[in-house]
């Protein structure tokens, strides 16, 4: 299924092919960055200084008119390409009823319908209720606060590698100190780091004692004490890191003894990127709460929190909610993309890019370029650098590949406990051989590189 035939036509697309009109940055973009130095706050940071002004399926364009590979999505949220028609089609169309009343107000059926969607895919036959907010980081810390009502406990396990945002809370349970938590503490002493059997290190038998110390936490520090365990069924911001085979099916037995909440956090995973809508499916797992985000409106901000309805529904009358929880633009835009997994092909399409970014990228493995490991799941893929034989990190490999790449106009940006991983998110939608462009350019800045540091 061509881009065309998924997004059903676009008027005026655009190209979907690599041009490069300057170097990158261009001139125009240069000019810019001048201007965002003296207006924007030195706090955010931009791994690749340009400025689009136009994106769609896997291209962003930028104001010199480069056409540079997306393989970032936006950090996740455009799974669908940032100009999907009919997410368009049905924001201008609820921009001319109405833009917000705020759903704790005067409510809009939009909000019931995505509510609706989520209870019927979340995994679990049992009966379920919805949340809807507007961040990721907004949902995790909504989870933390029903786990808590729930349970009477306070205290949370999260795990070594995790990120689940940058609010307080969410600060908190994630656990990479630079850049996300450098100089904001204290942090709430509630929340309990355990290691995860993930990554080249670690192999199935690694899963028994992460999931004994998991246990050995909780019984040091008083169980009932404890509200939940979050986990991001594919560790993202570690780089794109999927536990080994068990542990989070061992992760749901110590909940159920303890009487404590899992928590899956989709942020990035969900919504299709791997090949299945949530990503906790591959384990078969049916978690307490998830959460999802990012693709959930393909770029509009709305979040969401599932779980039974008697977990849901414990808590008391506004004791949830928001001033833009569950915007009504952001709820079309939502249910826009449900439309897609109606016969859209996007799990399928997720799938088959992890297949070409497996046969492209694996043999790089063990090859003598300073690659030690290619993993992940459909869409959301991470390639680590460090040395063949000791496989001690390489952060400096991975921020030239990614140099590389984007002189040569593909974003790929580099993440990891060790910032030692280049992590692809492409957008679903990407054209086959636009990905393979993007990967070739990839493999050509892993060879270029290693050739340099001899």
């Amino acid at each position: 299924m061509t881009l065309t035939e998924i997004q059903q036509g676009t008027a005026e697309p655009l190209a979907q092919q690599r041009h490069l009109e300057t170097e990158i940055p261009g001139p125009r973009s240069r000019e810019l960055m001048v201007e965002r130095r003296a207006q924007v706050s030195n706090g955010f940071g931009a791994q690749l200084p340009v400025f689009i002004e136009r994106a769609d399926g896997g291209i962003l364009r930028d104001v010199d008119g480069n056409q540079i590979i997306d393989l970032a999505s936006g950090l996740g949220p455009t799974a669908l390409g940032a100009s999907h028609p009919r997410v368009r089609e049905r924001l201008v169309a609820q921009l001319d009823r109405f833009t917000h009343t705020c759903f704790m107000t005067t409510e809009y059926e939009s909000y019931v319908e995505v509510c609706r969607w989520l209870n019927a895919h979340a995994p679990g036959d049992h009966e379920k209720r919805t949340a809807l907010f507007s961040t990721g980081a907004e949902a995790n810390e909504n989870a933390a606060k029903i786990a808590r009502y729930v349970t009477g406990g306070r205290r949370f396990i999260a795990f070594r590698g995790g990120y689940h945002g940058r609010t307080y809370m969410t600060m908190s349970l994630t656990s990479k100190e630079k850049p996300y938590k450098t100089g904001f503490g204290p942090f709430s002493e509630d929340v309990f780091h355990a290691p995860v059997p993930a990554g080249p290190r670690e192999t199935a038998a690694s899963v028994a004692p992460c999931l004994d110390e998991v246990r050995r936490i909780l019984i040091d520090n008083d169980p009932a004490t404890f509200a939940g365990i979050i986990i991001e069924p594919i560790l993202g911001e570690a780089g794109c890191l999927p536990p080994q085979p068990g542990f989070l099916a061992g992760l749901r037995e110590i909940a159920d003894e303890f009487g404590i909440l899992l928590i899956a956090d989709e942020v990035q995973s969900g919504m299709g990127r791997t090949g299945k809508i949530w990503a906790i499916e591959h384990d078969g797992v049916v978690p307490d709460l998830l959460v999802a985000a990012k693709a959930l409106a393909n770029g509009m901000p709305l979040s969401s929190v599932t779980g039974a309805a008697e977990v849901m529904d414990a808590v008391h009358p506004a004791g949830l909610g928001g001033t833009y929880a569950g915007n009504p633009l952001s709820c079309e835009a939502a249910l826009a993309v449900f439309e897609q997994f109606d016969g859209g092909g996007v799990l399928e399409r997720a799938e088959a890019l992890g297949e070409i970014a497996d046969e492209m990228l694996k043999p790089l493995v063990g090859s003598g370029v300073g690659v030690i490991d290619v993993r992940g799941r459909g869409a959301m893929i991470g390639i680590e650098f460090g040395d063949d034989e000791s496989l001690e990190p390489a952060p400096d490999a991975a921020k030239a590949v990614s140099q590389y790449c984007h002189a040569n106009g593909v974003l790929a940006l580099t993440n990891g406990v060790h910032e030692n991983v280049i992590r692809l998110l492409p957008p679903i939608v990407i054209e086959p051989e636009l990905f393979r462009d993007g990967l070739r350019v990839i493999i050509d800045g892993v060879r270029t590189v290693a050739g340099r540091r001899g």
